[in-house]
C-alpha cells in the first residue's frame, strides 16, 4: 500500500493512509481473501448469499454482507483486510476490497474450537507447550450489513482491480516471502526436535535414523536457500522498490506443501510408538505411587530422565500431532492456496516473463546443432571413420 498505492486508484490516499497507520500505530493487523467453501464451482456472484458483496452506497460508505475465511486470529486484532482471491469476479458489487475495525457493529466470527482453552481445562504448559501459548484461533468472518466508511476502501465496483489484486498489487510475492521464513523457522525447530528425539529414545547411531536427520536437514536448507534468493534475487517494481524473486516465491508456493508432509512422514515413521508412550499429564509425574513405574518405564537412554524424555516428546507430539500440530500441517499445505493453481500459476507466470521461451529456447539450441548429418558446428567431429554404421552404408 506504500510503494503501490496507485493500484488502488481512485482511493489511492486511503492506501497511503493506512500504510502510516499501520507503521505508526504497531496495529495487529490480518487479511481475510478467500471465498468461504461453498459451491466453489461457481463464481462469487452466483452463490451472492455467501460471499462479500456491497448491498448499497451511503455518503457515510458502503455496506457489505458475506462471508470470508480463514479469519486467522481475527479474534485478537485491532482490523481485517479483506480482498478477493478465487474464481474471477464478474458484478461490480462484488468487486470490492477494504479494512474494517473489528468492533464494527454487524461484524460476526465464528470460531473453531479453541486448541489452547482445551490444554488449559485438560492439559498444562507442560503437556502442550505451543497449544497453550501459540494458537491462532481461526474463525469464520461474516459480514450482516456492515458498514464500511469511505476512507477505508481500496477498490469498488472496478471489476478488473479486484480481479488482479494477486499479481499486480505485491501482495502474493510479499505473503509468500514471509510463508518462506515462517516454514524455515519451522523446520529449524522440527529438525532440533527430532535430533534431540533420536538421542533420547535411542536410534541416533542408526543408519536409518542418520538417514532420516540428512532429509529433514535438507527440506530446511531448502527453504532458507528460497529466503536467500527472493532477497538476492529481488527485481525492480514500482518507483525504486523491489520486489522478493518471483521464481523463488513460486517454488515456495509449490514445494512447501510437500515438504511439511513428508517432514511430518519422516518423524512419525522414524518415532513410532514413541510418540504417544507418554502419561497423560504432568501430574502423573508429581504422584508418589507412580513416580518409580514412570521413572522404570518410561526413561530415556544416555543420562535422560523420564522427566526430559516426556516433556521432549510432549513438546513433538502438541508439533506434529495434536489438534494444533494438525491445523498446523493444514496450515501449510493450503496457506499458498489450491495446490494445482499454485502450480498453474507458476506455469503462467513463467511464460508471461519470457521465462518458457528462453527454456524452449535453449532446448531448440541443442537441436539445431546436429542433424541426420551428424554436427553442424564448429569444434566438433563426425565419427564417420569409426561408425559401423556410416562405414557400412
Amino acid at each position: 500500500m506504500g510503494a503501490n498505492a496507485d493500484f488502488y486508484s481512485p482511493y489511492q490516499e486511503n492506501a497511503r493512509r493506512w500504510y502510516r497507520d499501520s507503521q505508526e500505530r504497531v496495529l495487529y493487523l490480518n487479511h481475510a481473501i478467500v471465498h468461504p467453501p461453498v459451491d466453489r464451482d461457481r463464481p462469487p456472484d452466483e452463490v451472492a448469499d455467501v460471499c462479500v458483496h456491497v448491498e448499497k452506497e451511503t455518503d457515510a460508505g458502503i455496506v457489505v454482507s458475506g462471508a470470508k475465511v480463514v479469519a486467522t486470529a481475527s479474534a485478537l486484532t485491532h482490523h481485517n483486510f479483506v480482498a478477493h482471491y478465487g474464481l474471477p469476479l464478474r458484478k461490480e458489487e462484488f468487486a470490492v476490497m477494504f479494512i474494517v475495525p473489528m468492533n464494527a457493529p454487524g461484524l460476526k466470527l465464528l470460531c473453531r474450537q479453541s486448541y489452547e482453552m482445551i490444554a488449559a481445562h485438560v492439559g498444562s504448559p507442560f503437556d502442550y507447550p505451543l497449544s497453550s501459548r501459540f494458537d491462532e484461533n481461526d474463525s469464520i468472518l461474516i459480514f450482516d450489513h456492515v458498514l464500511v466508511p469511505w476512507e477505508n476502501v481500496f477498490v469498488y465496483r472496478d471489476i478488473e482491480r479486484a480481479n488482479t489484486f494477486f499479481p499486480r498489487s505485491g501482495f502474493i510475492p510479499r505473503a509468500m516471502f514471509h510463508g518462506c521464513i515462517r516454514l524455515a523457522v519451522k523446520f529449524d525447530f522440527l529438525a532440533g526436535l527430532f535430533l534431540k528425539a533420536i538421542e533420547a529414545i535411542g536410534p541416533k547411531d542408526q543408519r536409518s535414523a542418520q538417514v532420516h536427520a540428512g532429509e529433514i536437514i535438507a527440506w530446511r536448507n531448502l527453504f532458507w536457500g528460497l529466503t536467500d534468493g527472493m532477497i538476492r534475487g529481488a527485481v525492480p517494481w514500482v518507483g525504486d522498490t523491489v520486489l522478493p524473486n518471483p521464481s523463488y516465491c513460486d517454488a515456495y508456493r509449490v514445494f512447501s506443501p510437500v515438504a511439511y508432509g513428508r517432514v511430518k512422514e519422516i518423524i512419525e515413521q522414524a518415532l513410532g510408538s514413541g510418540l504417544i508412550y507418554l502419561p497423560s499429564h504432568a501430574v502423573d509425574l508429581k504422584t508418589p505411587e507412580l513416580r518409580p513405574y514412570i521413572d522404570r518405564y518410561i526413561r530415556g537412554i544416555g543420562g535422560y530422565s523420564s522427566v526430559e524424555r516426556i516433556k521432549l516428546m510432549k513438546l513433538l507430539w502438541d508439533a506434529l500431532a495434536s489438534e494444533f500440530g494438525g491445523r498446523h500441517e493444514l496450515y501449510e499445505r493450503n496457506y499458498s492456496g489450491n495446490v494445482d493453481d499454485a502450480r498453474i500459476q507458476t506455469l503462467l507466470a513463467a511464460t508471461a516473463t519470457g521465462t518458457t521461451d528462453a527454456m524452449k529456447a535453449l532446448v531448440d539450441q541443442c537441436l539445431s546443432e546436429y542433424d541426420l548429418d551428424g554436427w553442424k558446428i564448429p569444434g566438433m567431429v563426425n565419427p564417420d571413420d569409426v561408425n559401423v554404421f556410416t562405414r557400412r552404408r
